[in-house]
């Protein structure tokens, strides 16, 4: 079987800049992101399905991903594939110091295992002090700007996946409602805020508002424990079953979507509801 130094190869002989793949040479860091995406998305895609033989492609598709970024790394002298993993076991062993006691990646561990609650806590407090650090680095660099715990919360994230993330790292620091029940009211107030703006007719108002909300209902998400991202992805996969279902009927009605009254596609929203009960 093929091995990762094949991998490497491969992708050393697509960027030749003699015999290598036309597409292949004119790509930059910038031109593959929006590839980089799909993939993360498809192997997302794969794992709801639970397609593990398609999985296994996804995979590799999102690897040849990273092994892409690191041959453009590699041509710029800034970082090779070899550093990408040095970095990242570096990274690991350092934030798992229950599992790697002396900070060694064949060391054993010594102590009673952790609670989830624990390690959580161990976790956030290692990722304070590298951000810590950071700023330190920046410092030297004569870069003085005031540093946030919020800093490095990528802009990149979808907005519902960076609204979770700035939410739970405001949280580390006590900036947090302490029940969900208190973000059922602010949702509540959020909505009558909202109902305030709609009245008004202004429109960037309604955004705001409308924008608030979503930011409330992610909250609340995150207090109950359910992945926002994961609890809108199922709506959307009901919702598209559940609409399919209504066209499936009326075709067999011979009639179009076009052709259906409102309550007629009610009517089998609701039929297709009990079904799936």
């Amino acid at each position: 079987m093929h091995q990762l130094d094949d991998l490497l190869y491969l992708m050393a002989r697509l960027r030749d800049p003699q015999t290598g793949c036309p597409w292949d040479l004119k790509q930059t860091f910038t031109s593959i992101l929006p590839h980089t995406l799909e993939e993360a998305y498809e192997v997302a895609d794969a794992i709801e399905q639970n397609d593990l033989p398609h999985l296994k492609e996804e995979l590799g598709d999102l690897l040849f991903q990273v092994i892409f970024y690191s041959q453009l790394g590699k041509e710029q002298n800034v970082f090779n594939f070899h550093d990408i993993i040095d970095t990242l076991v570096t990274k690991l062993v350092r934030r798992h110091p229950h599992v790697f006691p002396s900070g060694e990646l064949r060391s054993e561990a010594n102590e009673e295992p952790l609670s989830d609650e624990q390690i959580k806590g161990r976790w956030e407090a290692t990722k304070q002090q590298e951000r810590a650090e950071k700023a330190k680095q920046l410092a030297k660099q004569g870069k003085t700007e005031a540093t946030s715990i919020l800093d490095d919360v990528p802009l990149a994230f979808p907005a519902i996946q960076r609204a979770e993330k700035l939410q739970k790292r405001a949280a580390t620091v006590g900036f947090d409602w302490p029940e969900p029940e208190q973000v059922l009211d602010k949702i509540e107030e959020e909505i009558q805020e909202l109902r305030e703006a709609m009245a008004s007719g202004q429109h960037a108002q309604i955004e705001d508002e409308l924008g608030d909300l979503f930011f409330a209902m992610v909250n609340l998400a995150r207090h109950v424990k359910v992945k926002p991202e994961m609890a809108l992805r199922s709506t959307n996969n009901k919702f598209e079953r559940r609409f399919k279902y209504i066209e499936s009927c009326l075709a067999l009605q011979n009639k179009q979507l076009q052709d259906a009254s409102l309550d007629e596609m009610e009517t089998l929203w609701q039929q297709a509801k009990q079904l799936e009960k």
